[in-house]
């Protein structure tokens, strides 16, 4: 049976501030990229085979570090260990973020989602997140966000490509006015396509983040750049 839980945290109502982000689509459509579902299927399947992966190798990495911290018991000395991991993944994901806008709305978005997982569930490990200078980027605030409500770290992954999908999706219909029921056809195939073939080697089973996927795409961080720098814009990235 699915947790309740994961399906709040999967809900696009729950108040996250995702709803503001468009993860590049508005860059993609104002360069031409993105035109029509056609196109938007295939930056989709780009962004969640790239990206994704990465995001989703972070959430599952650190829902699974938190689940740890999560338990009652265990010496002082595990959650010293568990906070200087939680320090290298933070920096492994800066590493992996060139564009330092990009990295300021991922930390944005990793603080509300703090702030309202800790009120939906308190715990430790949203406290030691929480802590975070600068606030936590959006998959490890994801991760310890559904440590806290009792995702396993595989349910964290696929969680990570269902916002990024959501969030292109949503985009799309918004921005170019396409058949918002299409759209969710192509979310649907795209999302289990992907989860399927880049998530079944159970990247995030490392020890340490360093050797979790790095995937991305240097237009993605450029137009990102780009983009924070524009005086109007429908998302803020």
């Amino acid at each position: 049976m699915v947790a309740p839980s994961l399906l709040l945290l999967a809900d696009a109502r729950f108040p996250t501030g995702g709803h503001a982000h468009s993860a590049g689509t508005e860059q993609a459509v104002a360069i031409g990229d993105v035109r029509d579902v056609e196109s938007l299927d295939r930056y989709l399947r780009a962004r969640l085979a790239t990206t994704g992966r990465t995001d989703a190798a972070f959430t599952a990495f650190t829902c699974r570090l938190m689940s740890d911290m999560n338990r009652p018991t265990g010496p002082e000395s595990d959650d010293r260990i568990v906070g200087s991991c939680l320090t290298s993944t933070d920096r492994e994901y800066s590493a992996r973020m060139p564009s330092p806008y990009l990295r300021d709305a991922s930390r944005r978005l990793g603080r509300q989602l703090v702030r309202v997982a800790s009120r939906t569930w308190p715990s430790a490990a949203l406290a030691e997140v929480a802590a975070t200078p600068g606030g936590p980027h959006q998959p490890i605030a994801l991760g310890a966000a559904a440590a806290s409500a009792g995702a396993r770290p595989v349910d964290a992954a696929v969680l990570a490509l269902h916002h990024l999908a959501g969030a292109v999706a949503t985009a799309g219909v918004r921005l170019l006015g396409l058949d918002p029921i299409e759209v969710a056809a192509v979310q649907a195939e795209a999302t289990e396509t992907v989860a399927a073939t880049a998530l079944v080697d159970e990247p995030w089973l490392v020890d340490d983040p360093a050797h979790l996927p790095a995937s991305g795409g240097l237009l993605t961080e450029i137009l990102g750049e780009h983009h924070g720098s524009l005086d109007a814009r429908l998302f803020v990235a």
